[in-house]
């Protein structure tokens, strides 16, 4: 191995591995939770007659559409001041965790969004005649329903995190990223970033097929 990659150290790049699993991992934790709560505020809000919910949805979707729109990398400088007030740095995994999990959330809100709305509505009015709820409709019959659709929407967004774990490596953040960038290309070493480039790719590819086997496991159509 010495060899053919003469420049990489692999105990750190086992330290990047680790970096980047930390920050992919962290986020899509938090990402799943607050995409599937966001998903939830704009299906049901734009189903429900009145003012007010149709105010509340349009200021959700465009809250949405804001974040969701804006690359990944200029959101990372935008938040800045509010990450140093968070996590009491700028630079390390634990900074890019903000602009990660603000990033990604809106993008997989979407998801299950358009998860929800594919979920036959004879069921939804079936369960409502039935004397069920908002909360039993939503617990018992929209999240069984769209739950395949969400768990592919959750690896879509697993792996869309690995890519901008990635980005937030370049300036700063650790994780493969910095090790691609920074200890690769800036110091002229093209083995680091092949290296790194294949672990990512393997990284991605184990969350690929997870998320595959769940799917198919959940899916009982």
């Amino acid at each position: 191995m010495s060899t053919l990659f003469p420049n990489v150290d692999w105990d750190m790049m086992w330290t990047y591995t680790e970096e980047t699993l930390y920050m992919t991992l962290i986020s899509l934790v938090a990402v799943f939770v607050l995409g599937i709560l966001l998903g939830l505020l704009l299906f049901l809000s734009n189903r429900k007659d009145g003012k007010g919910a149709k105010v509340l949805y349009w200021i959700t979707a465009i809250l949405v559409n804001i974040f969701r729109s804006i690359p990944f990398i200029i959101l990372i400088v935008l938040l800045l001041p509010m990450t140093k007030t968070l996590v009491g740095t700028i630079i390390g995994p634990k900074a890019a965790l903000p602009a990660l999990i603000i990033s990604a959330a809106p993008f997989y809100a979407r998801m299950v969004e358009i998860a929800f709305r594919e979920v036959d509505k004879g069921v939804i009015e079936a369960a409502r005649a039935m004397g069920a709820n908002i909360f039993s409709i939503v617990w018992k019959v929209l999240i069984p329903e769209a739950l395949p659709a969400i768990v592919s929407g959750i690896t879509v967004t697993a792996i869309s995190l690995v890519g901008f774990t990635a980005m937030a490596g370049v300036i700063g953040a650790g994780g493969l990223g910095n090790a691609a960038y920074l200890e690769g290309f800036q110091r002229n070493q093209p083995d680091v970033t092949l290296v790194s480039t294949i672990i990512i790719l393997v990284i991605v590819f184990i969350f690929q097929i997870i998320g595959d086997l769940i799917t198919k496991a959940v899916d009982k159509r």
